[in-house]
Parts: C-alpha cells; structure tokens; sequence
C-alpha cells in the first residue's frame, strides 16, 4: 500500500513498487522524492515511513526489509542505499537466493542529514547526538 500526502512530491521519473506482502509506504507532508530513486519492497514486510518535510535526491534506493523509519525534516544526499535485510548464507551447499534471510536486527531509523553515497543497513539508528 503507497499512502503520499497530498503535499508530498515524487517526481515521476521515480520507481516506487507497491509491496505484494502488505508492506505500507508512506510520504509524509511536503516531503519530495526526486527523479531515479528506487522502493522495492523485498527482504520482509517491514514499512518504509518517510516524515513530513523531508526531501530524497536522486538516485536513493531504499530496499524495506525489516522497515525504515526517516524522521521530519531529513535530507537524504544522492545515491544513498537503505538496506534493512540481510540475506542467509550459512549452507555452503545451496546458493544465496535459496537461503532466505537472516532475523531482523530492527530495521532502520534515521533522525539526521545523510551524506551522499551512504550506505545505512539493517539495526542502524542514527539520530541527533546533541541538543537543541
């Protein structure tokens, strides 16, 4: 389910796939995904929740695995990867993608600016380390 707030902006040179396992995606208030970012949910059913007022540049894929959580008022820098999942590898004897994956370390929860070509993986939790 893809649930955008009338205010949000996704460009329409976006790729934002609906889930087939129920997860939700939602764009908050005024928040703007630009052109070439990419949502696949796959890894899970975990929710991507994108804040009010938040702005993703191009390039961003965001795979939602176990979920991820952007805060209000985040920017997202170009060509940034979110990737809360992590694939089973534990049988030398079958390849990867007949493994599954691996439990949830908790998603990802981003409450900061992220530089581009970030890299964030599942059990991040970045958030504001002073006060305001």
């Amino acid at each position: 389910m893809i649930e955008v707030h009338p205010t949000a902006k996704i460009s329409p040179l976006s790729d934002i796939e609906d889930s087939v396992r129920g997860t939700r995606i939602v764009v908050g208030e005024a928040s703007v995904i630009d052109s070439f970012v990419k949502v696949k949910p796959a890894g899970g059913s975990g929710d991507l929740e994108i804040g009010r007022f938040c702005y993703v540049n191009s390039g961003c894929v965001f795979y939602t695995g176990n979920g991820i959580r952007i805060a209000d008022n985040v920017l997202i820098a170009a060509n940034c990867t979110f990737a809360p999942v992590n694939h089973a590898y534990s049988d030398k004897n079958r390849v990867i993608r007949e493994q599954g994956f691996q439990p949830s370390r908790g998603g990802i929860v981003v409450d900061v600016w992220i530089g581009a070509n970030s890299v964030i993986l599942d059990g991040a939790v970045l958030r504001k380390g002073w006060s305001d």
